[in-house]
C-alpha cells in the first residue's frame, strides 16, 4: 500500500512538473511573440474634433488600424488623434511638432493653411517621419500622397447642378467656410471658373467665416436678408445645417441650394427641400483608406500614387434612403428610423 502511494505521488509530481514546463514554455513563446509585434503609431490631423465630418475619417481610420493590426500579426497600429478643437492653422502646427517629440511613425493631416504648414510638413519629412495629406492637400510640400476630393470637379459640379435647379438664370451665392484652406479655396474657384458657362447667372459674393454651424448659419441669414433677389446657394462645406437651428428659418424652395457633404443632421433639410442637393462624401473613406496606404508605404515599402481622388455622390429626395443606409454601414448613428426603410 505504501508503495503504491509512493508511486502515485511520484506519478502526479512528474505531472506537475510537466505541466509547470509546458506553461513556461507558452510564456516563453508568448513574450517572444510579443517582442516581434512591431507598434506603428499614425497622428492624426484633421482640421477641427468639433466637426463630425472628421470624427467619421477618425473612426475610419480607427476601423483600419484594427483590420490590419488583426490581418498582419506582427503589426500593432495605434491611431494618435492629436485634432484642435476649433480649426486653426497654428494648432495643427503644435500638434505636428508634439507628435514628432513624443515619437510617431506617420503623420496623417488635413491642411487648414498653406505656407505655415508646408514648412512645418517638409521639416517633418526631413526628420524621417512620412507625411500624408486627406481632404486638403498641400501638393506643395513634401506629403508622400493626398487622398481627397478633386476639388475644382467639385466646384464645378455644384454650378453646374445649381444652374439647372434655378433654369441657367438669377443672383446666387457662394458660402466659403475658411478662406485660407486650400481644398475649399479650389472649390470656390472650380464654381468660378464653371460660372463662365451660364452668362445669366450672377455670383453676388463669396462669404467667409469662421467653419462653426452657428457662425455659418449667421452668414447665411444676413447674406438673405442683403440679397432679398437672391436665388441660390452653392455652399462648398455644410456648416450651416449641422443642427436644426435653420430649420424654420428658410422657407422650403425659396432658395436652391446646393452643399458639400451630406451627414445625418442635413436629411432633414433635404426631405424637407431647403437643401435641392448634397454632394455625399465618403467621410469614412478619408481614415480607412489613408491608414492603408501608409501601412503599405512604410511596414511593405510599396509605391504610393501620389494622389488618389475620392468620387463623390450626389444625393437627393430620390436616393435619400440608399444613403442613409450606407451612412449607417459608416457607423453614423442618430438616422430617422424612415430614412432607413425608404
Amino acid at each position: 500500500m505504501v508503495k503504491y502511494i509512493q508511486k502515485t505521488l511520484s506519478l502526479l509530481w512528474i505531472l506537475s512538473l510537466s505541466i509547470v514546463v509546458l506553461n513556461c514554455g507558452k510564456s516563453d513563446n508568448s513574450s517572444e511573440s510579443k517582442k516581434n509585434v512591431r507598434k506603428i503609431k499614425i497622428t492624426m490631423i484633421a482640421k477641427s474634433s468639433k466637426n463630425p465630418v472628421f470624427l467619421s475619417a477618425k473612426q475610419g481610420a480607427e476601423q483600419a488600424a484594427k483590420a490590419l493590426s488583426k490581418k498582419h500579426s506582427k503589426f500593432d497600429v495605434i491611431i494618435d488623434w492629436k485634432t484642435p478643437p476649433n480649426e486653426n492653422e497654428n494648432a495643427q502646427v503644435d500638434s505636428i511638432r508634439k507628435a514628432v517629440t513624443e515619437g510617431t511613425d506617420a503623420i496623417l493631416i488635413s491642411c487648414s493653411d498653406g505656407p505655415i504648414l508646408t514648412e512645418t510638413i517638409n521639416q517633418t519629412v526631413a526628420d524621417g517621419i512620412p507625411v500624408m495629406t486627406f481632404d486638403s492637400d498641400l501638393p506643395e510640400s513634401k506629403r508622400f500622397a493626398f487622398y481627397g476630393a478633386n476639388d475644382m470637379e467639385v466646384g464645378a459640379t455644384l454650378m453646374d447642378k445649381i444652374a439647372e435647379l434655378i433654369g441657367k438664370k438669377g443672383q446666387i451665392a457662394i458660402l466659403g467656410g475658411n478662406q485660407d484652406a486650400p481644398n475649399l479655396q479650389n472649390r470656390v474657384a472650380g464654381v468660378r471658373k464653371t460660372s463662365g458657362n451660364y452668362p445669366d447667372i450672377q455670383i453676388v459674393g463669396e462669404y467667409y467665416h469662421a467653419e462653426t454651424t452657428e457662425d455659418a448659419a449667421a452668414k447665411v441669414l444676413q447674406v438673405n436678408a442683403e440679397n432679398p433677389q437672391l436665388t441660390g446657394w452653392v455652399m462648398v462645406g455644410g456648416w450651416p445645417f449641422f443642427d436644426d437651428k435653420l430649420m424654420d428659418k428658410i422657407e422650403p424652395g425659396k432658395y436652391q441650394i446646393v452643399v458639400v457633404d451630406a451627414l445625418p443632421e442635413q436629411l432633414p433639410y433635404l426631405e424637407k427641400e431647403i437643401i435641392q442637393m448634397c454632394l455625399g462624401q465618403p467621410l469614412f473613406k478619408w481614415g480607412e483608406v489613408s491608414v492603408q496606404q501608409i501601412i503599405d508605404y512604410i511596414a511593405f515599402e510599396k509605391e504610393i500614387e501620389p494622389i488618389k481622388n475620392m468620387q463623390l455622390i450626389q444625393v437627393t429626395t430620390a436616393n435619400l434612403g440608399g444613403w442613409a443606409r450606407q451612412l449607417r454601414a459608416w457607423g453614423f448613428e442618430g438616422l430617422t428610423k424612415h430614412y432607413l426603410t425608404m
